[in-house]
């Protein structure tokens, strides 16, 4: 039991927290420690944030593991979709996971890749269509060409993500981050982006030149 007090104080929780309240402490974590937001200069503390990002990974699935086991009734029971063969191999260490992977050409239709690390990964040409890649990071990730139709990126992490003339129609972007992303060329007809007449994507720096927009315009 101490074991697992002390996994709930490595997220910063009360001992008895939620599921919800598990992952979303887990997210802020990932986000605040994410090398892509430190100075690539400073090998002591980008060392220090790969450890921080194993120790709230391991701090996550044990709880997650943890809360199935104690609460079976509680836990909602949703089958689990085979991913498909590039992502089985997908390695359960995030932090130290090799950046240079490439999965350009990958068949990822409607996987399940939620709160997934995919920063820095290569997927030119991917099919990602129908995926759930919702409070995924994606930092500096490489979609170029890649075919998102229908794709849910909702609160997705796209900081400096590469999405030239990438296929984004009807895909849901509310609350994502694309601050510095490249959509150079991009189709975002019929994507969700707000509510009403309120822009709910985060576009500081976004790159838009020749992207066809939500209304079906293409910016110049």
């Amino acid at each position: 039991m101490k074991e697992i007090e002390r996994y709930y104080r490595v997220l910063g929780l009360e001992v008895g927290a939620s599921l919800e309240d598990i992952n979303e402490a887990y997210r802020d974590l990932a986000f605040i420690w994410h090398p892509d937001r430190l100075p690539k200069n400073n090998e002591r503390l980008l060392a220090k944030a790969m450890a921080k990002l194993q120790e709230i990974n391991h701090a996550r699935e044990q709880l997650k593991t943890h809360q199935i086991v104690s609460h079976p009734s509680k836990t909602v029971s949703v089958p689990r979709q085979k991913p498909p063969t590039p992502y089985s191999n997908y390695p359960q260490n995030q932090a130290q996971r090799p950046y240079y992977r490439d999965w350009s050409g990958a068949d990822l239709k409607g996987a399940n890749l939620k709160e997934k690390d995919l920063s820095g990964r290569k997927l030119i040409k991917a099919d990602l269509s129908y995926a759930d890649l919702s409070d995924s990071f994606l930092h500096k990730i490489n979609l170029e060409e890649a075919n998102l139709f229908r794709a849910n990126l909702f609160r997705a992490n796209l900081l400096r993500a590469n999405l030239r003339s990438a296929n984004l129609q009807q895909v849901n972007l509310v609350g994502a981050d694309l601050s510095g992303a490249d959509l150079s060329g991009a189709d975002l007809s019929g994507a969700k982006v707000g509510s009403g007449n309120r822009i709910m994507v985060k576009l500081t720096g976004t790159i838009l030149k020749g992207a066809v927009l939500p209304d079906g315009s293409v910016h110049s």
